[in-house]
């Protein structure tokens, strides 16, 4: 698809601002292009005010009812003073707004920086903030939103590649190990047995998180779900083994404050990493005809990329059956 074909062209500054106006702000012609591909978010001068953070969304991904339902889960937890940025509503309590076909919406600004998860105190205070977002993401399920599970993130991205973006070469040790994930996938979720489904961020990695005043600020629902509790907390464990319990330890030290955390659910996180492996990859291709990405990942879809992610998913399937963290 040629680029100037792609929605996303028309958001020149003079549709943002015109966006932005249209709910009654007056911009003073300052645009900041955010980093986010899978949506556009910009900073906003206003005049007389604090800029504001606009997020146009990517056409046919969400239906308004599944955006309204993510928004109103941030406005909830912001309700009970759980520090989250959640969009701003105009008089009429509406959070979603149209602006000749695109869908969008505001938010304060919120500085801040990525957290430093090798920090054992911080872990200490995200792990108590998780515990009081999942206490109340617990109270009721999403009706709109999507479930994390091994169809849409695993099976689904599997035959994305391997019907389209595969490359000869590789297509039969692909197929062929990418089948073995997923039914180790489904061996370990079977022999996990039922784990509770609450309300999740759902993609709790450092960007998403803004360290200010020492504390974390939660931004960007986008991936919202019903997933366990652990989406939340396996992103922020990295390094080796005796690393990785360490910050466990930390984090469900300050969740178990306000959560009680299942410990069944650490069978889960070599699995849910698995997941997030071939999700992304197929994020990547469903997305190939948004001219950003060649631009922003020029590796992807080479013959070295995937030799390289066959070589990861063998590790990872080395993984799988390794003993998981335990709590101490």
């Amino acid at each position: 698809m040629h680029a100037d074909k792609h929605p996303f062209h028309i958001l020149t500054p003079d549709f943002i601002m015109d966006a932005v106006e249209s709910q009654g702000f007056r911009c003073d012609c300052r645009n900041l292009t955010l980093n986010s591909y899978e949506n556009r978010v910009y900073q906003v001068g206003i005049e007389d005010a604090r800029p504001m953070i606009a997020k146009f969304y990517r056409p046919a991904r969400w239906r308004d009812e599944q955006i309204i339902e993510e928004h109103d889960f941030s406005h909830e937890l912001a309700g009970h003073e759980l520090p989250v940025v959640a969009p701003w509503r105009n008089t009429a309590g509406e959070s979603l707004f149209q602006h000749q076909g695109f869908k969008f919406a505001l938010y304060p600004q919120q500085g801040g920086h990525a957290p430093e998860f090798d920090n054992l105190d911080n872990l200490l205070i995200l792990g108590r903030m998780l515990g009081r977002m999942h206490r109340i993401g617990a109270v009721r399920s999403f009706c709109q939103r999507p479930t994390l599970d091994s169809e849409s993130f695993g099976r689904e991205s599997v035959a994305l590649i391997c019907e389209q973006f595969i490359p000869a070469e590789y297509r039969e040790s692909y197929t062929a190990l990418t089948g073995r994930l997923l039914e180790a996938i489904d061996r370990i979720v079977a022999t996990t047995g039922p784990v509770r489904l609450i309300r999740t961020h759902g993609d709790c990695h450092s960007g998403n998180i803004l360290w200010r005043d020492h504390a974390p600020h939660f931004v960007d629902f986008d991936d919202s779900r019903m997933a366990p509790a652990v989406q939340d907390i396996w992103m922020m464990l990295s390094g080796d083994r005796q690393r990785k319990q360490l910050q466990l330890d930390a984090l469900l030290e300050g969740y178990n404050e306000f959560y009680d955390f299942d410990p069944l659910e650490l069978r889960l996180v070599e699995t849910l990493r698995t997941l997030r492996m071939l999700h992304y990859s197929a994020w990547l291709a469903r997305r190939w005809d948004d001219p950003v990405f060649p631009l922003t990942f020029p590796w992807f879809n080479t013959v070295r990329y995937w030799g390289e992610q066959i070589l990861e998913l063998r590790e990872q399937l080395a993984a799988l059956d390794e003993p998981p963290l335990e709590l101490l």
